[in-house]
């Protein structure tokens, strides 16, 4: 099996098929989860194979993009066995993918340290100055409203409302985003997090100020 050619095969796929997405799910996310899995993959000593490959991979199956998850996690397994990926790895891949998404508030653990990292990797993404971006690409694409005072954050949520309901991008932040810091799995994931978030926080009392007319 060669680990080099199926890696640039997968990345060449996932460019052709997120190349026009513009809900924050397009290749350049990929592009930044598949370099922070890797970061995080080092200071862990995890598979780096399996932490690149997933990575590439992981929003492929993502329900947002196909008519349903099972439709996606099939499309990534058949990629993976035309490529003639062994299965040991097609398991491992398709394991991370299928449990690694937030869903709502999901708290499923992963079973193994490279789904830890990956997970870890694509829940970064969604914080920081990248993050504050994706959330507002990804509401505009929903049709959402930046901000609506009367409409508050739900406190509770299933996958189905997760998905579906009514919100803004700004509860995103109190929905999701602000609960990330506290999920992540690696050490290394935390530190990086952890300043992440402060900036989502300062923003956030910007955003506030502004709003109101007071800056």
């Amino acid at each position: 099996m060669d680990k080099q050619a199926i890696l640039q095969a997968a990345e060449s796929y996932v460019k052709k098929e997120l190349s026009t997405d513009s809900s924050g799910h397009d290749w350049w996310h990929i592009y930044r989860v598949r370099n922070t899995a890797l970061t995080i993959a080092r200071n862990e000593n995890a598979d780096l194979f399996i932490c690149e490959l997933a990575a590439l991979l992981h929003d492929i199956a993502d329900e947002k993009l196909n008519e349903s998850e099972e439709a996606g996690l099939k499309k990534v397994q058949d990629w993976l066995i035309e490529n003639k990926v062994e299965k040991p790895y097609i398991d491992h891949v398709i394991q991370i993918i299928s449990t690694m998404s937030f869903k709502g508030g999901n708290r499923q653990p992963m079973e193994t340290l490279e789904g830890k990292v990956v997970q870890d990797a694509d829940r970064l993404d969604a914080l920081g100055a990248v993050g504050i971006a994706r959330t507002f690409a990804y509401a505009g694409s929903k049709g959402d409203l930046v901000y609506a005072p009367e409409l508050k954050p739900r406190t509770s949520l299933t996958k189905e409302s997760y998905r579906n309901g009514r919100s803004t991008a700004v509860n995103h932040f109190y929905e999701k985003l602000l609960k990330l810091k506290d999920l992540m799995n690696t050490e290394y994931a935390k530190t990086l997090a952890d300043e992440r978030h402060r900036f989502m926080e300062l923003y956030l009392e910007q955003f506030f100020s502004e709003w109101e007319g007071e800056k």
